[in-house]
């Protein structure tokens, strides 16, 4: 799990990149508008990836075969 999660921090980080680099285009450009959305989608993306990794090993294990509800 720890390779999805340090995948997720090189999206993320990968992500607010093409951000940065879209918000320092000039203004007017279809460029910039086009990396900006990119860069917020992908850094989305990252931290999803991370997030999910993270609560899949801190969450207890399910025993669906037990027949006990709570």
């Amino acid at each position: 799990m720890t390779v999805f999660i340090v995948s997720g921090a090189l999206v993320a980080i990968i992500g607010l990149v093409v951000l940065a680099t879209g918000l320092r285009t000039p203004i007017g450009q279809p460029k910039r508008a086009a990396m900006m959305i990119g860069g917020m989608m992908i850094a989305a993306f990252g931290l999803i990836i991370g997030g999910f990794a993270i609560a899949w090993q801190a969450a207890a294990p399910l025993d669906l075969n037990s027949g006990v509800t709570k």
